[in-house]
């Protein structure tokens, strides 16, 4: 009787202009049996071609490189509608770009001085599909939204159609139940699904159940899809 099948391995497209970078990304990743580099780019342009002629599961993207930069490429592969999922690596302190990368269809946002090793993790987390933002990133996000969306007042004539819905009435949120919106709000926190099964006294099960029902129901991709909602519809203040 033969065994279980192996995994398949996860094929990575690095994207960096740093090529020192990238060769410390692949050393680590030369060392596993489920990942393995298919390809580099030096330019946003490059790892958009590499993501369409090779359809990766993952590219780890640099935000800033020259020419078509990182934000630009990762809309582009994604946009394109394949399998290749996109994890967004740059530097935290400088980069002003946080929410326009998720926006832009990332499903993750790690930092530079990560341990390479949860870097590698990060990888696996998004190739199965789901979403990841480094914990150190949420107050950033925070921020950069708040920076990218400041509060307008609009004219007389406009308030009554356009003034924005509170959270508790948005219609995004119509379709999820009390205890939905409460785990969507701690997502939006940047709570684990381990946190927010202690903070409500859940099973983490119970609390895997409700992400899946609350990705379906708002038609979100993954994880960072949700805290962005979370943002939007008022239910995380800045």
């Amino acid at each position: 009787m033969s065994g279980p099948a192996d995994p398949p391995v996860i094929r990575v497209v690095l994207a960096d202009d740093q090529p020192l970078v990238r060769a410390a990304l692949e050393m680590v990743i030369a060392e596993t049996d489920d990942v393995e580099v298919v390809g580099e780019a030096g330019t946003g342009a490059d790892a958009v071609r590499l993501a369409a002629e090779l359809r990766p599961d993952v590219v780890v993207m640099d935000i800033r490189m020259p020419g078509t930069d990182g934000i630009e490429a990762t809309r582009l592969v994604t946009a394109a509608g394949g399998p290749t999922r996109v994890v967004v690596l740059t530097t935290f302190d400088d980069d002003d770009h946080v929410y326009a990368a998720l926006r832009a269809g990332a499903s993750g946002f790690l930092v530079k001085d990560m341990a390479l090793d949860d870097i590698l993790a990060a990888v696996r987390v998004v190739a199965a599909g789901d979403g990841l933002i480094a914990p150190s990133v949420t107050r950033r996000l925070i921020s950069t939204f708040a920076e990218q969306n400041p509060p307008s007042a609009p004219t007389p004539a406009q308030a009554p159609a356009q003034a924005p819905a509170p959270a508790l009435e948005h219609p995004r949120l119509a379709a999820i139940t009390g205890r939905e919106r409460e785990i969507l709000t701690l997502v939006g926190r940047g709570l684990s699904n381990g946190e927010i099964a202690a903070e409500l006294v859940l099973s983490t099960a119970t609390v895997k159940t409700y992400m899946t029902r609350l990705l379906a129901k708002l038609d979100a991709r993954d994880r960072v899809q949700l805290v962005i909602l979370a943002y939007e519809v008022g239910l995380v203040s800045v």
